[in-house]
């Protein structure tokens, strides 16, 4: 399965943060509870591989996927917590290799002609754009769509829920992705609320959006 399929109608995907393991099942189920499906939770922490592997056995509803993936020894790690997916900041060849001879997906990040040449080349056709606010946002992902034709992006950084409209609106925009659904702040505090609300608001925002 590539990540077209995999997270094919998400619209957003949270990018979060995990301080403390077991937060993560409480984390994950706020975001279910309002409407969001899929998670990807950062390798910035120690204790990212206890998180993904808490969330991928106690809400297996949620696809929990891993971000900041720099080596293929990270992407090992995070599969073997039971990681559906997997997103880098950049693209390293290494890691796309090693996911593609999984067959797990991938998402690198790519913002340079050179960079999506090289993901097409692997036969990718979405990516990640971050930071997309430091990137030109959509003017630059608009002008790149035109060269590179098929080719999707999953913006990251600087986006906003007041975004989530405008981009998905585009067809060469293929999911966002943001911390704004929940906060370090709101997860390290136990607001589980709050976080429900936001992901019930994204979940409204999203064009195709079944709620």
């Amino acid at each position: 399965m590539n990540i077209s399929e995999l997270l094919e109608g998400a619209g957003v995907v949270p990018v979060v943060v995990i301080e403390d393991a077991s937060k993560a099942v409480p984390t994950a189920q706020a975001l279910l509870d309002g409407g969001i499906r899929t998670m990807e939770i950062t390798f910035r922490t120690a204790c990212a591989a206890d998180a993904i592997r808490a969330v991928a056995e106690a809400v297996p509803e949620m696809l929990v996927g891993a971000g900041t993936i720099l080596t293929v020894e990270q992407a090992v790690l995070a599969q073997e917590a039971g990681a559906r997916f997997i997103v880098s900041p950049g693209y390293d060849d290494h890691v796309v290799a090693y996911c593609l001879s999984e067959g797990l997906p991938v998402l690198p990040g790519c913002v340079t002609p050179t960079e999506i040449m090289a993901a097409l080349s692997r036969g990718l056709t979405i990516v990640k754009f971050f930071p997309a606010n430091i990137y030109g946002g959509l003017p630059a992902m608009k002008a790149l769509a035109g060269v590179f034709r098929g080719l999707r992006f999953v913006p990251t950084g600087g986006v906003g829920p007041e975004d989530i409209a405008m981009y998905l609106s585009q067809p060469y925009i293929f999911a966002v992705g943001g911390s704004w659904l929940c906060t370090s702040a709101d997860i390290a505090e136990g607001r589980f609320d709050r976080i429900t609300e936001l992901a019930r608001q994204a979940s409204a925002s999203i064009p195709y959006s079944d709620l």
